[in-house]
């Protein structure tokens, strides 16, 4: 299975971190957020990634090149302007082929065992699900059993871990898409899965939860 990471992201909440580096480059216990990624998808068997990127996307190329450092085959898939979620991922569907291909958001901190999903094989997708943050309290989809729902009682948090199948985009044009509307739809057609992840996971979307998480994972890893 082939994956993708998202990371063209302009960053705004973190700003000014991100005014000279994209977000995907800033650093946990001194290592860039996308090396995690890569790692772990290494680690999970996974060869061939693709990376979107539009802000300062020539850094990211520059600090992962080809992949070969991390034992993966990477390519770019650059954006012109911003394309969104599903926008991004529409725009390297060239490159991601058409089979099924695990998703993660580049701004994500998550130590889920992303080698679990590489056996699923979504009608229109599966996704990890997670307790809500302060910052999303009232959740996205709710979870029944492997099915996702629009219920507003008992939701959980997407937490920017997936398996997409490329049809969940048929018919769509290319351009600026947000995820969201596809995945109401594939619940309308019984074709979203979920599952509930308990362990650790963050949202590095402002400079406080990266300064929190950084304390932490030096904390555990010195």
């Amino acid at each position: 299975m082939k994956a993708m990471i998202l990371a063209a992201g302009l960053g705004k909440r973190m700003r000014p971190l991100t005014t000279v580096r994209p977000k995907p480059l800033l650093k946990v216990n001194n290592k860039a957020l996308i090396d995690y990624h890569l790692e772990r998808l290494a680690a999970a068997g996974v060869v061939d990634v693709v990376i979107n990127h539009y802000w300062l996307g020539e850094q990211i190329e520059a600090h992962i090149g080809d992949g070969s450092a991390y034992g993966l085959n990477v390519v770019y898939s650059p954006e012109a302007e911003l394309l969104d979620t599903a926008g991004g991922m529409i725009n390297a569907l060239p490159l991601l082929g058409d089979q099924a291909f695990l998703l993660i958001n580049g701004d994500v901190w998550c130590d889920f065992p992303v080698a679990d999903l590489l056996t699923r094989k979504p009608s229109g997708a599966h996704l990890v699900m997670v307790d809500n943050p302060a910052h999303n309290p009232d959740g996205d989809f709710a979870l029944h059993g492997e099915q996702l729902s629009l219920d507003t009682g008992n939701a959980l948090t997407y937490a920017g871990i997936a398996v997409i199948n490329p049809a969940l985009f048929a018919g769509a044009e290319p351009g600026c898409l947000p995820l969201k509307p596809f995945l109401v739809r594939a619940i309308e057609r019984g074709e979203l899965t979920g599952e509930h992840f308990s362990g650790e996971w963050v949202d590095v979307g402002t400079p406080e939860r990266l300064s929190e998480l950084d304390a932490r994972v030096s904390a555990v890893l010195a």
